[in-house]
């Protein structure tokens, strides 16, 4: 009886954000408007670094890396989402929704990796300018991104592994706009005991440590701020590190939120808009950040627009 109530499904259902039609016009609008931001802000990044030679340190190395995730962390589930919306259909084959599952974890934990190498970078900065040039040579800045994605790819891999052995109920309803790995786990028929306990550890390993990483690089980094005599010098250093710890502050933030809504509520709905700070808002206000904050970033910005005709010279 029990073989009969479990199948290998063929698609999920989604629920998105409200069940409520009227509001579905809204978030299109919306969330499509959230999106072109977002990927136009991180791209003109992107180029921005690559085409100013001012931009050719470290730590915009891996800003213009952090842009390039972010276009691909908002990529893996907007578009699904804007699609379900438009064809008022809330879908998502098997296929699908772990092939959206793979990616959103990758991207996901590539954003934490380079936030906490960020970190680093400005820990060295602050902490041992005189050897800044020679610790962060280029080949270690290659080298540190390049494990972050083969650490989180064969992560992400084992994950999509230990989901494929599991069985699912008919009529599956994933209470979200993407298919997010807590809550596929919940739809399991099969025993996931496995699979939580995968969960646990690499949710320790792959966020703890970085998160604790992040704090001894500015507890470093305040503690040699502290050491500094001139106020100039203090603001000046302190200046370089503002933009990163408001982005790791949103990061992680957002993800503390989407811990307690799902804690203090049961309401998906509340889950569901709590992820999309995340997932969405976070990527959006990155560039805005950096190129708010940054004077270096601001000039070169101008000098591209300029370079493209957008703007006089």
């Amino acid at each position: 009886m029990e073989a009969e109530n479990q199948t290998t499904v063929s698609g999920f259902l989604l629920l998105g954000l409200s069940e409520d039609p009227e509001l579905q016009h809204l978030f299109f609008g919306l969330f499509l408007s959230m999106y072109l931001v977002s990927v136009l802000g991180n791209l003109l990044i992107i180029l921005a670094v690559n085409y100013d030679t001012h931009l050719h340190t470290p730590m915009y190395f891996f800003l213009s890396n952090l842009s390039f995730v972010d276009i691909c962390f908002i990529t893996t589930t907007v578009p699904k989402m804007l699609v379900n919306i438009q064809t008022e259909s809330k879908d998502i084959s098997y296929i699908g929704c772990l092939t959206q599952l793979y990616f959103f974890m990758i991207f996901f934990g590539l954003d934490n990796f380079l936030l906490t190498i960020m970190s680093y970078d400005r820990f060295v900065a602050i902490c041992h300018p005189l050897h800044y040039t020679i610790i962060m040579k280029p080949q270690l800045c290659v080298l540190l991104v390049l494990m972050s994605w083969v650490i989180i790819f064969w992560v992400s891999l084992l994950h999509i592994l230990l989901m494929i052995r599991l069985n699912f109920c008919r009529g599956t309803e994933i209470p979200h706009f993407f298919c997010e790995l807590a809550q596929i786990i919940k739809l399991a028929c099969s025993n996931t005991f496995i699979n939580n306990i995968f969960l646990y550890v690499m949710t320790a390993l792959l966020g703890v440590f970085p998160f604790t990483g992040i704090l001894f690089s500015y507890s470093q980094i305040v503690s040699s701020l502290m050491r500094m005599s001139s106020a100039g010098s203090r603001y000046k250093a302190f200046s370089t590190c503002v933009s990163h710890l408001l982005v790791v502050s949103l990061f992680y933030g957002t993800g503390l939120g989407v811990y307690l809504s799902s804690v203090v509520t049961h309401s998906f709905q509340a889950s569901s808009i709590a992820s999309a700070m995340y997932t969405v808002v976070t990527p959006m206000l990155n560039p805005f950040i950096y190129s708010l904050r940054n004077k270096d970033v601001k000039g070169a910005l101008g000098r591209l627009l300029c370079r493209a005709g957008c703007f006089p010279c």
